[in-house]
């Protein structure tokens, strides 16, 4: 997740050109955003991590879901949408993107492809706060759902403020999960953000954000 600097060291989520065309979709009916996530550095995880994050705008509510499963179990997972500030498309690392050749895909590594950690999953998306404990906690079971209905205009608003007047196009956006066990070693090689420790940003699900018929 590129939990971009202001935020870690210092993830899907609304609407411009194609989302601006929210406004729009939304007057006609709910707009519905939907990501596939798909494993990342599962040689490191020892899983295959799948799901579905599902963004749905409706007027001036937006929901976003989150279905993950394949996680490592019990620990807090970070989860954000990750994208451009001049919104051209973002999308998954590959396998190249491990450019270091350290056998892990960290999160510096995902930014010239999917772009900056944007918008955080958590009990209150709208504050734009990265570092923060309030993201889904994995069940015994490495499974978990999220759910969370927020402001699409407060989003939006917020969103603004934070990057400059960017819009919130979600057709442009990734949707990342992050996270293995505080244990789990890692080469000095691996990256992270400011003083996070890499365990807590590697990512470990990613997927493009595209939108669906209702």
């Amino acid at each position: 997740m590129q939990i971009v600097q202001r935020g870690f060291g210092a993830a899907l989520i609304i609407v411009s050109a194609m989302a601006c065309s929210s406004s729009k979709d939304s007057a006609k009916g709910p707009v519905t955003y939907v990501a596939q996530l798909q494993g990342l550095n599962a040689t490191t995880t020892g899983m295959q991590t799948t799901g579905e994050a599902r963004l749905v705008v409706t007027g001036d509510s937006l929901t976003i879901t989150m279905d993950v499963k394949g996680v490592p179990p019990n620990m807090i997972h970070l989860q954000h949408f990750h994208g451009f500030a001049d919104n051209h498309d973002a999308g998954c690392p590959l396998a190249t993107a491990d450019t270091n050749h350290d056998d892990v895909i960290d999160i510096r590594e995902t930014e010239p492809t999917a772009g900056t950690t944007m918008v955080p999953f958590t009990t209150d998306p709208v504050s734009m706060q990265i570092v923060t404990d309030a993201y889904p906690t994995a069940g015994a079971d490495s499974s978990y759902h999220y759910t969370k209905t927020v402001s699409l205009s407060a989003l939006d608003s917020a969103f603004m403020k934070t990057f400059s007047d960017s819009s919130l196009d979600l057709g442009s956006r990734v949707v990342m999960v992050h996270g293995v066990p505080a244990s789990t070693k890692l080469k000095a090689s691996v990256a992270s953000l400011g003083t996070i420790p890499a365990q807590v940003t590697i990512p470990i699900a990613c997927g493009k954000l595209v939108k669906v018929q209702n």
